[in-house]
């Protein structure tokens, strides 16, 4: 046998060691998420990236074939604005929000409930899994009413119609609540129905927050662009209180596009979510790192 041959050989048993030790180091947490609910808000970078999104779609099969039980909400504002552009409609934004008219809105639906939702079905049933793609609105699933914004503008407030922009004021997860336990995965759209039959335009974060609020999910991971939420020195702060949020929110330390995303965190678990994690999706096998190892990834937010 050649040095090459027997060099080869101590490589592949050093890397089957490895992933021997790996999934011993795994067991404990694979027995704290048995039987779990686990939201993921999918997004940003990933859902452009074909590689990514073949990656994220295998560990969201190997987290159900582990008992875990995977419900997926995505965004799309990427893919929005590139159809939007297409058909050159115009795209206002207020405060990070799209207004939405009639037309506006007609193309969101179109966008997520079709191309985004069947393309991330489309990857996780590749990898062995059996997804189902839907939207906020099968079975009622989440009932919006119309977000109306209030801005300060010249030192008087003024209120801001957004059109078809909605925010979940009632969720039905029974639909979703028949997939736990079962082989299915399940993938909504943030599109949500008004009481009179609109059609409303959900951010998906919110979606994402209401969902896992109503299936009082035992995690919310919040998958952004960012590793975490960051302290004053701009270190990634790998635990954090719900009170500790408001505190560096009203001090200007957590700011810009982090805001929504902790509101988020605190709503979901002000309504019954265990624990929330912004995390950064662009990591290979983020979920995965969060769930399954002792030191996790992102930011952990909880109660106290």
């Amino acid at each position: 046998m050649s040095n090459k041959e027997v060099k080869s050989s101590a490589a592949r048993e050093r890397d089957n060691m490895i992933t021997a030790q790996t999934l011993s180091e795994a067991l404990p947490y694979l027995q704290r998420y048995d039987g779990s609910t686990i939201v993921i808000k999918f997004g940003g970078h990933a859902m452009g990236n074909s590689e990514a999104m073949k990656k994220f779609a295998r560990d969201v099969v190997l987290m159900k074939q582990c008992n875990v039980h995977p419900v997926i909400v995505h965004g799309g504002g990427p893919m929005i604005n590139e159809m939007l552009d297409r058909l050159k409609i115009p795209s206002e934004f207020i405060d990070g929000k799209r207004v939405s008219n009639a037309e506006v809105v007609e193309v969101v639906e179109m966008v997520l409930a079709g191309r985004i939702n069947k393309g991330i079905v489309q990857a996780i049933n590749a990898e062995g899994g059996q997804a189902v793609g839907l939207s906020g609105k099968d079975a009622n699933l989440m009932i919006c009413e119309k977000d109306l914004k209030t801005v300060i503008r010249d030192g008087v407030e003024t209120t801001i119609d957004l059109g078809f922009v909605g925010t979940p004021v009632e969720v039905n997860p029974d639909l979703l609540l028949g997939f736990v336990g079962s082989d299915f995965i399940p993938v909504v759209a943030p599109v949500g129905m008004g009481r009179n039959g609109e059609t409303f335009n959900v951010n998906g974060d919110t979606a994402a927050g209401a969902i896992a609020a109503a299936m009082e999910a035992d995690r919310l991971l919040l998958l952004t662009d960012v590793d975490g939420v960051k302290n004053k020195a701009g270190e990634v702060i790998s635990q954090i209180t719900a009170q500790e949020v408001r505190d560096m929110t009203a001090s200007g330390v957590i700011s810009g596009g982090m805001i929504p995303k902790t509101q988020t965190a605190l709503d979901a678990i002000e309504h019954g979510v265990r624990k929330v994690v912004i995390l950064n999706g662009k990591k290979d096998h983020a979920v995965l790192l969060e769930l399954f190892t002792e030191h996790g990834a992102g930011t952990l937010i909880s109660a106290s």
